[in-house]
C-alpha cells in the first residue's frame, strides 16, 4: 500500500521535530555540565522522567514491565545506554557540540561493524567499504594532526561505540515493548546517577533544578515524536532527516558558545553522513531482495 502523502508529510516533520528536541536537550546538558557534575544530571534528569513514566507503568503493571525473561541483556543495555550519556555530557563539557555530535553520528556506522560478529548479519562489501569512509570522517573530524584534544575526544569515541552497543541491545530486546526498554534506561540511569551523588553532589538552585529535570522531560519528549514519525512514515524516508541535527548543532554552537565549525568537522560531517545514509540504503535494498525472494517460494495466501 501506498503511503499516505500527508502522514509522510506528518512524519517528517514529527522527526524533525524530535530532532529538534534532542538537540536541544544536549545543548541544555553542555550547558549544565559546567556547573554540574554529569552524575548530577543523570540523577536529576532521570528524576522527572521517571515521575512522567509511572502512571504509564502502574497502568500497565509493575511486573508486566519489569518483569522480563532476559534480564542480564536489559541490565547489559542499560550499562551501555549510561555509558553513551555519560560519555557524551563529559565530552561537551570541553568540546564544541557539533564536533561531538558528529562523531556520535557514526554509532549506526559502529552498529553496522558490530552487527556481524554480535548478531550473526552478513554486511556485503558495499556497506564495508561505507564503514571505512565513515570511520575516515571521524579521523578527520577528530583532526589528530591539528587542534586535538586527546582524552575528550576519545572519551566521545567511546560513548559512540557504548551508543551503537546500546542500539544492538535494543535491537535484541525491542519484542519486550518500547515502555519496557525505556523504563529500563530511565530507572537504570537514575540509579547509577545517584550512586555517585556522594562523591559529586553540587546543590543546584532552583532555576537549574528545573534545568536539570527538562534535560529528561525534552529526552521523552524526543523519543516520541520519533516514534510517531516511524508510525506515520517509512523509516527509508524519514531516517535521513536525522543528520539535520548537525545543522541545528552548528548554529547553537554559534549563537551561544560563538564557536564556528573547523573545516576538519565539515569534511568528516561530510563522508559521515553521505556513509550513513549509503549504509541505510544498502539495508533497504538488501531487506527488499530478501522479502522478493522470500515471496518467490512461498505458495499463494501464505
Amino acid at each position: 500500500m501506498v503511503p499516505d502523502m500527508s502522514d509522510t508529510r506528518r512524519g517528517i516533520l514529527m522527526m524533525l521535530v524530535g530532532i529538534s528536541l534532542f538537540t536541544i536537550n544536549d545543548a541544555l546538558g553542555k550547558w549544565l555540565v559546567t556547573e554540574h557534575a554529569v552524575g548530577v544530571l543523570l540523577a536529576v534528569r532521570s528524576l522527572f522522567a521517571a515521575a512522567v513514566l509511572l502512571p504509564f507503568i502502574r497502568r500497565r503493571g509493575w511486573r508486566t514491565v519489569f518483569a522480563v525473561r532476559r534480564l542480564p541483556l536489559h541490565l547489559l543495555r542499560v550499562a551501555a545506554a549510561c555509558t553513551e550519556i555519560a560519555c557524551f555530557y563529559w565530552a561537551v563539557r570541553y568540546l564544541p557540540l557539533a564536533e561531538v555530535m558528529t562523531i556520535y553520528m557514526a554509532a549506526p556506522l559502529i552498529l553496522t561493524a558490530l552487527s556481524v560478529p554480535l548478531l550473526g548479519e552478513h554486511v556485503g562489501w558495499r556497506r564495508w567499504a561505507a564503514v571505512v569512509v565513515g570511520f575516515a570522517g571521524v579521523v578527520v573530524v577528530l583532526n589528530p594532526a591539528g587542534d586535538f584534544d586527546p582524552l575528550p575526544s576519545l572519551v566521545a569515541v567511546f560513548g559512540t561505540v557504548a551508543y551503537a552497543l546500546s542500539m544492538i541491545g535494543t535491537r535484541f530486546l525491542r519484542a519486550d515493548g518500547n515502555l519496557t526498554l525505556v523504563s529500563f534506561s530511565t530507572f537504570g540511569t537514575g540509579l547509577v546517577g545517584t550512586a555517585t551523588l556522594p562523591v559529586v553532589w553540587s546543590t543546584p538552585g532552583p532555576l537549574d533544578f528545573l534545568l536539570l529535570g527538562l534535560l529528561g522531560l525534552v529526552a521523552l519528549a524526543g523519543h516520541a515524536a520519533v516514534n510517531r514519525s516511524l508510525q506515520l512514515s517509512p523509516p527509508v524516508v524519514v531516517a535521513p532527516f536525522q543528520y539535520v541535527s548537525i545543522l541545528f548543532a552548528v548554529v547553537i554552537d554559534a549563537v551561544i558558545w560563538n564557536h564556528m565549525p573547523t573545516a576538519s568537522v565539515g569534511m568528516g560531517a561530510a563522508l559521515i553522513i553521505a556513509s550513513g545514509l549509503f549504509v541505510f540504503h544498502r539495508e533497504q535494498v538488501v531487506k527488499s531482495g530478501a522479502a522478493a525472494a522470500a515471496g518467490t517460494t512461498m505458495g499463494p495466501g501464505e
